[in-house]
This record gives structure tokens, sequence and C-alpha cells, in this order.
């Protein structure tokens, strides 16, 4: 049952499009001043009238009926309740036969989405700066799958560039393939990081290593088989990680792989008019628009970003047809996207207006900001593997003879990273703490893994599911369901804005609810129905929440 479209249906506003007036109706913070509300404040403009009043008059002819039990006006706003008793029963009845399909839609069928995320650089560490884009994109790709979109998920991959050359130079004075194989990323971020402590002796280095790309760009069979090598490393050392954090792609087609892709977007670029002379140098003038210069070509005919960004887009257009193209990128490039998304609409691609920098905030140390160069990185590995031996430390020690301890850490180790990474706004810079990351106390993960495991031995003392008819809601079993029945708008807006935190927020209001409903109210009572109605409660809370877990990568588990 839609109960928005319902209300929007009786309520007839001249001049008032039915689907603006749907998307007006919201849901109380509070359940006792309603189940819905329409704040009249944004009809004052339309009906030319006071929004106390226009609450009022709309009150007064509102007829109730099964559905909606009553309709009163407070303060400027026209508050909803329905019929708690029939809501709950049809809710419960659905979420029950839908399971692990609750809270998904079809609204994505016959479209696609192509999601660039993650995005690491070879022969560099996988550290915490690339957290924020793994996860959050992950959680998309799983959202809108869930919402019924083909999706493709790329791993655009750092694989081109002067740093190859420099590492091959590195390689060369201070490594040994037996040393890379041995030590693997470590060995590579080592050579990579005395480089540069060497290059300010010496710049002729620097030299060296364009020497070395170009060697690579040119098909050097010695120097592409060293570059190879580093890439295989790389792609089988986060290959680990990804898969704690699960995580899978689609696509791995990074800079390389545009190489030969790139000559026909500059002669159409060229053909259009739309390129430019400044310095030697081939741009796209874009300051009629508030913007720089977009660098397409170097004035020694190097290509950039730009250029291998645009050629990936129409390759992505060509090959997935998409209906959105997202680039989970952090904030810092905000100028970069907005750049070369024009450049493409100044090039006639109508599809430009579906690509979208999904953009995120920055993660910093305690002690400043990263740096390969330098060295100076949080491992995501060791992050994940600390966590993990916290979590059995803790397992240990509170429940020593809890089966599959070692599964169990897991799932709750590496779901306190994933979850510290989403349950904010994208937006908001992280300073990482270890601390913090690593608390299980408060709104964590293990706080609403604890609630499915909670979920999971009422479920087993309580036996088979029975009939429940006739049962009387009390305020804290309907609060639960009241939740319940958010998921699948708070996954539809999760899509919409791009934000995974609004499924975070919401597994934590529903284990929240779930808790306080856990508490107050006997579920193994001796009472037949009650009891029966209280268990379906607790089913249809821990599919629910596995739902909203799942969607995020995280795992959950029986006990705890």
């Amino acid at each position: 049952m839609d109960y928005k479209k319902h209300i929007t249906e009786k309520l007839n506003i001249e001049g008032l499009d039915k689907n603006q007036l749907y998307g007006f109706i919201e849901t109380p913070p509070n359940t006792d001043m309603g189940d819905f509300a329409l704040p009249c404040f944004k009809l004052a403009k339309i009906m030319r009238r006071p929004p106390v009043k226009i609450a009022e008059d709309l009150a007064n002819g509102f007829i109730a009926d099964e559905f909606i039990s009553d309709c009163t006006a407070v303060n400027g706003y026209l508050n909803f309740k329905i019929n708690r008793d029939g809501y709950a029963f049809s809710l419960l009845k659905e979420v029950l036969s839908l399971g692990d399909k609750y809270g998904s839609d079809n609204v994505g069928a016959g479209k696609t989405v192509c999601i660039d995320y993650s995005s690491i650089n070879i022969a560099k560490p996988f550290h915490i700066g690339h957290l924020s884009t793994t996860v959050i994109g992950s959680a998309l790709c799983k959202i809108f799958k869930f919402l019924g979109y083909k999706v493709v998920g790329i791993n655009h991959l750092g694989d081109y560039g002067t740093q190859f050359g420099k590492l091959i130079v590195a390689f060369k004075r201070w490594s040994s393939e037996e040393a890379v194989l041995k030590d693997r990323l470590k060995e590579l971020t080592r050579i990579y990081v005395k480089y540069h402590d060497e290059a300010k002796l010496d710049p002729s280095m620097d030299d060296e290593a364009r020497h070395y790309f170009k060697l690579i760009e040119d098909g050097d069979k010695e120097s592409n088989k060293l570059f190879e090598l580093f890439k295989k490393i790389t792609l089988e050392e986060v290959d680990k990680i990804y898969k704690l954090l699960n995580v899978t792609f689609d696509s791995y087609a990074g800079e390389s792989f545009y190489n030969d892709k790139m000559a026909p977007v500059v002669s159409e670029l060229k053909d259009k008019g739309l390129i430019k002379i400044s310095d030697g140098a081939s741009i796209v003038d874009l300051e009629e628009y508030g913007m720089p210069p977009c660098l397409i070509l170097k004035s020694d005919g190097s290509t950039l970003y730009a250029t291998r960004d645009i050629a990936a887009a129409v390759y992505r257009k060509n090959t997935y047809d998409f209906d959105k193209c997202l680039y989970v990128v952090a904030y810092q490039q905000n100028l970069h996207f907005k750049q070369f998304f024009k450049v493409l609409e100044l090039m006639g691609k109508e599809w430009a207006k579906d690509m979208v920098h999904v953009a995120y905030g920055m993660v910093s140390l305690e002690s400043g900001s990263m740096s390969t160069r330098s060295g100076n990185v949080v491992l995501l590995e060791d992050v994940l593997n600390t966590t993990i031996e916290k979590a059995y430390k803790v397992i240990e020690e509170k429940n020593p003879d809890l089966a599959d301890k070692e599964k169990v850490a897991k799932a709750v180790g590496t779901g306190a990273v994933i979850f510290g990474a989403l349950c904010n706004n994208k937006i908001k810079d992280i300073v990482f703490s270890y601390d913090r990351v690593l608390s299980f106390e408060g709104e964590t993960c293990p706080y609403v893994q604890y609630t499915v495991a909670r979920c999971n031995s009422v479920i087993a003392k309580c036996g088979q599911l029975g009939d429940y008819n006739g049962v009387q809601m009390n305020a804290d079993e309907y609060e639960v369901i009241s939740v319940l029945g958010k998921f699948s708008d708070v996954v539809k807006a999760s899509a919409e804005k791009y934000e995974p935190s609004y499924v975070t927020r919401y597994a934590l209001d529903l284990a929240t609810a779930f808790n306080k409903f856990y508490i107050g109210c006997k579920i193994a009572c001796e009472d037949e129905n009650l009891k029966n109605f209280r268990l379906a409660i607790t089913k249809a809370v821990k599919i629910t929440l596995t739902n909203a877990l799942t969607l995020l990568g995280i795992d959950t588990v029986e006990q705890m």
C-alpha cells in the first residue's frame, strides 16, 4: 500500500500537480505526531493563504477511510494517522514473504549505471585514503542492483604515467625481481619512496624516469615486462582487500586501456573547432563558463587526465549505453569533473548531462595529510587486520565458546571499518583515528550485528511462527513496524542522492527501535497470539537489518 499516493489522491488541491504534492508529503520524526505529514508552508504561495489556515481547511474537508484513520491540523502541518493494525499485519506479511528481496524494486529495469570507483594506482599501497571511494562505490553498486538497474562497476586503474618510469629506475638501482616477488607491494613502496628522496639530490633521475616511461609507451619488451610484473603484484595484493570488503568489479580498464582511444577524441575536438593553442599546449577555453581552460595536450603532445577521461566516457557510452555514469572521487577533483563534463557537452554529447561526480570528503591522519612519496600512509590491510584481531580478543573475553570465532571476528572487524566510513554524510572530511574506528561502543556496526544475533537467539527460542490475529499493538511494537516500513524509501533515496549513509543510519534506527522493543516487551510470552506477533516482528527485523548491511557490503553473524 502506497499511503503517500493514497493521501495525494484524496487531497484535491487546485493548481498543484499530484507528483509535486506526493513529493511534499513526509514522515514525521515522531510517530506520536502521525505517520505522514504535509507541511502546508510549501502550499502558501500557491494557495495564497497562511499555512495554518490551509492546514485547518484541508483537515476539515478530509474524510477518513479504511486506510487513513485520522487527519489533524497542527501548527501549519497536516498530520495523518494510518489504520495501524491493517498496516502492521500487511507489512509483516510483505517482509516475511519477500525475505532478502524486501526493500528492492524494479524502478531501474532496463537502465544501466556505470560506477567508476576505488581506481587504485598500480605499484602503490592500498591505504586508508582509498577506503571512502571503495566502500561508497561498492555500496552504490549494490543499492542500484537492488533497485533493478544493470550496474557496471569500473576500477579505472592508475596504470599510466611517469611514475612507472620512476619505479623502473628505482628497481634497477635498488631492487631485484626476487625482492619484489618476496616482499611485493612493500618492496615497491620502499623503492618508490627512496626514489623521491634520492631525486631531490639528483634531479637528472627524473629525465631517466621519463625515458623509461617513453620506452613503456613505445612497447619496449624489458620495460613492459617490469610494468606487467608491478601490475600483476598490485592486483593480487589489493584483491585480498577487496575480498575482505566484499567488493567486486566488472571492469579493470585503466588509463593505459585508452591509449589508442584518445587520438579520435582529439581529432573530434579539433574538427569541431574547440581546440585552441596556448603556449604550445592544446586547450579547450572554458572562460565564459567561469572555469580555467581544460588542458587536452601538453606542448610536447602528451595527453593528460582530462584527455583520458573524455576518451573513457565516450568508450563507456558506446559500450554500455549508460543512463548514468558515476565517478566516486574526492571533492578535490571538483573542478576537473566540471571541466571535462563541460567539454563533452561542447562536443555535442547530449548524454553529458548523465555524468555525475559523486564527491566525498578527504581522509587525513591526526598527524597530517598522507603521502605515498614520503611513506606517510596507514595501510588499509593493517587497519582491517587490526580490527579483526581486536574483535577476536573481545570474543575470547566475552564468549570464548562461540563457534566460528575467526569468521565472526572477520565479519565484525571488517564491518566496523566499512560502517565507520559510511556512517556520516559522504562529503564530510574524515580525520582517521585508530581509537575511533576500533571502538565497538555506541552507534557502530557491532551494535547492529549484535541486534541481528539477538534476533536469531529469539527466533531459536520461540520456534515456529503461528497465527497472530486480533493482537492489539503497543507503542514499542508499532515503533519497530513504523521503522520497518521506511526501508524501501530509504534505499530509493540513497540511490537518488548517491548517499549510502542513509542506509547506515537506517540500520542504526531500526536496531535502536528493536532493542527498545526487546527490553520493554517479553517476546516468548504465554499468550500464543502475542508471542507469534512479536516473533513476526523479530523475524522481519532480522531480514531487514541483514538486507541493509548486505547493501553496505557487511556480513551478519548468527551469534556474537
